[in-house]
């Protein structure tokens, strides 16, 4: 993993967009519990091409496809850890091979965030929007840590640490990302308002807990409706009291309805120019997209990134 001090985060302007949904537009089935993380088995090659869309789109960082992958969620399907392991490396591999296409055609420096999802992401039955889990503070503790010890060995510059949902959890993970000084990461939460995250803590509570680890590098909002992001911004940063850049990648404003797993409304690429523009000026170091954002959408809100001179 790239040192710490290696990493110039304020070049770090545009993220990438959804994975799983993308990758379920190009006909991949991802309705299994390890959701995306099957077409690391049944479709490296899609995966490469998706984030090579997604660097010509204009991110500047793409994340891995191994959001949901961790040994707890391979041995409900039979699989031993080895395997998790494994996919969380060629996770990462597969991000290094779209890298080294893109580079052939372009000198832009670009960088790999290794995408950690929550326990409930594990657990596949939407605990990862609510946070209310029946494990000990310690074995969540394990839990990252495990993928954390991994992922630390591999050419990844960074973790990220995605739609995290309560407090506790971001605690757990500070604990792990201390038995492992090398590891570097943004912890990013969901948010079920325009002040509280997900579990109901205060953003700014959250933000402020987080703020002062020498291992965090940024402090993010992602997988929350794009109208609660400027207010969120202003809470996260509140908390964050200049001590880390806030990052935000929501969602495309369509919803997810549970019962029918299906997603209603409509997503208009067009839109986030403006939205971009308008969380780039509260002060959001970086803007990306989450749930059914496509490259469409961060080619727009690439069209808004400031220029040097604003930043």
């Amino acid at each position: 993993m790239t040192p710490r001090a290696s990493i110039d985060f304020p070049a770090i302007r545009v993220l990438d967009g959804a994975l799983a949904t993308e990758l379920e537009r190009c006909g991949c089935d991802i309705s299994g519990p390890l959701w995306s993380a099957h077409v690391l088995d049944t479709s490296p090659e899609t995966i490469v091409a998706l984030h090579l869309d997604y660097l010509r789109a204009g991110a500047d960082c793409i994340a891995t496809v191994s959001y949901q992958v961790s040994s707890f969620g391979y041995r409900e399907l039979g699989r031993p850890p080895q395997d998790s392991a494994r996919a969380l490396q060629q996770s990462v591999a597969l991000a290094e091979k779209a890298r080294a296409a893109y580079a052939r055609s372009s000198n832009r420096r670009t960088w790999i965030a290794a995408s950690l999802g929550p326990y409930g992401a594990a657990l596949h039955n939407g605990a990862e929007y609510h946070g209310r889990y029946s494990i000990s503070f310690d074995d969540l503790v394990a839990f990252h840590a495990e993928r954390i010890a991994i992922l630390a060995a591999t050419t990844a510059d960074f973790l990220a640490f995605e739609t995290i949902p309560s407090l506790e959890e971001a605690h757990a993970i500070l604990r792990a990302l201390g038995q492992t000084p090398s590891a570097s990461a943004w912890i990013s939460f969901t948010c079920g308002g325009t002040l509280h995250v997900a579990h109901g803590e205060p953003l700014r509570e959250c933000a402020a807990a987080i703020a002062d680890s020498p291992q965090v590098l940024a402090i993010g909002i992602n997988c929350t409706a794009p109208q609660r992001i400027t207010p969120l911004i202003a809470e996260a940063q509140a908390g964050a009291a200049a001590r880390r850049p806030i990052i935000v990648y929501p969602n495309s404003g369509e919803t997810w309805n549970a019962q029918t797993r299906t997603w209603h409304g409509h997503a208009d690429p067009s839109a986030f120019t403006a939205l971009a523009r308008e969380w780039f000026a509260a002060g959001a170091q970086a803007v990306g997209g989450c749930c059914r954002t496509t490259p469409a959408h961060i080619a727009a809100i690439a069209a808004t990134r400031p220029s040097p001179a604003a930043s």
